[in-house]
């Protein structure tokens, strides 16, 4: 029999990450052929997972300039796919998750007819707007392929109640799990000396990402408005904060809380030091949707500073709480967790309902089935 020929697209670090295990479950069956296709969507963010996955993509569209728009990333990854078909006559192309590149991805592969396998199929906030423009990527990707990997009931639910056939929809669990098996070591050493030198046994060191689109503005000098009360009312307390490249979210941290007592503000960190952070700190404060997954896999509560969240599972499981971006809110929640052991516990010992590492098997086996 001829080998299946399976197409992986993906262009941003969170994209990478979950799908580089599904990469290297793809490349040990003999059944299949797989080819990587890079969108570089985002490159310096993406070259990091590549290398440390051991990845060397078959395609790179190395579509990224600066400032560049939605229109402009769609438009590049639509005439780099087309070319990149018409090489390679895949029999499937997999795409993941909500990015421009995956609905892009999608497209490309309808026009060709081509069948679309949806990793992280499912996850609806239900306002087109919110998060933009992830969620409508997600509804437009969705409509487009043929087999949809669920990781939750409730991302399935979402999905039939789209008219999406249920012999289509198959519950997997979130690669990003099986991801972190690569990832998370014992006795890590950060590259970065100013993350080796904290204490984290005896102080309470809290992770913070902000970045996204509909928090820019007013959403961020809250964010940071919140953390500079936090860290001054609990003496335990160290923010280490990822501060994103885009000078619309970095000169608005930079100008709240650079110079603030116990709040380290970084670049962000690769994948591995990004795990092994969460892995040692006290909580996680994020509007990120990827690390509303991995934390909590690591026992590690997470504050969302959002007001709608796609991934509604972690909220049922206490895993994760949404606080949107009123400093009130921000700041009493966090301090309830700092402050009360047994609030902590709850969140950091509750189920993580995103899988347990096998995710990625899973797709492929399925996969082969579709085909045979």
């Amino acid at each position: 029999m001829d080998k299946i020929k399976i197409i992986t697209i993906f262009g941003t670090r969170p994209e990478a990450i979950k799908m580089a295990p599904l990469v290297k479950e793809l490349e040990k069956r003999e059944e299949i052929d797989i080819k990587v296709c890079v969108t570089a969507q985002h490159r310096q963010m993406l070259d990091q997972v590549l290398h440390l996955f051991d990845i060397t993509p078959d395609f790179d569209l190395n579509i990224m300039k600066s400032k560049q728009t939605l229109t402009g990333i769609t438009t590049k990854v639509l005439e780099g796919l087309e070319e990149t078909f018409e090489i390679e006559k895949p029999d499937m192309v997999l795409v993941h998750g909500d990015t421009t590149t995956t609905f892009a991805g999608a497209l490309a592969a309808f026009y060709k007819q081509i069948p679309v396998g949806h990793v992280e199929a499912g996850l609806r906030t239900f306002n087109k707007y919110f998060p933009f423009p992830e969620e409508m990527n997600r509804k437009l990707t969705g409509a487009m392929a043929d087999l949809h990997f669920a990781p939750t009931n409730g991302s399935r639910n979402n999905l039939l109640k789209e008219g999406i056939k249920e012999e289509n929809i198959y519950i997997t669990g979130n690669t990003v799990i099986d991801a972190m098996e690569y990832t998370v070591e014992d006795n890590y050493n950060f590259n970065n000396e100013e993350l080796n030198n904290l204490d984290y046994k005896n102080k309470k060191i809290i992770m913070v990402t902000a970045h996204r689109r509909e928090n820019w503005g007013i959403g961020i000098e809250n964010i940071c408005k919140a953390l500079k009360k936090i860290v001054q009312e609990n003496a335990e307390v160290e923010l280490v904060y990822l501060v994103h490249l885009n000078p619309i979210v970095k000169n608005v941290v930079y100008k709240y809380l650079d110079g603030v007592s116990r709040v380290h503000l970084l670049p962000p960190l690769d994948t591995k030091e990004t795990h092994n952070l969460m892995n040692k700190c006290f909580m996680v404060m994020t509007d990120s949707g990827g690390l509303q997954e991995e934390a909590p896999h690591l026992g590690k509560p997470v504050l969302v500073l959002r007001d709608v969240t796609e991934r509604p599972e972690a909220v049922a499981a206490k895993t994760v709480r949404l606080v949107g971006t009123d400093i009130n809110n921000i700041v009493n929640t966090a301090n309830e967790l700092i402050r009360d052991d047994d609030k902590y516990a709850k969140m950091s010992k509750a189920i993580n309902p995103y899988g347990d590492g096998l995710a990625s098997k899973r797709i492929v086996d399925i996969i082969l089935t579709y085909f045979k």
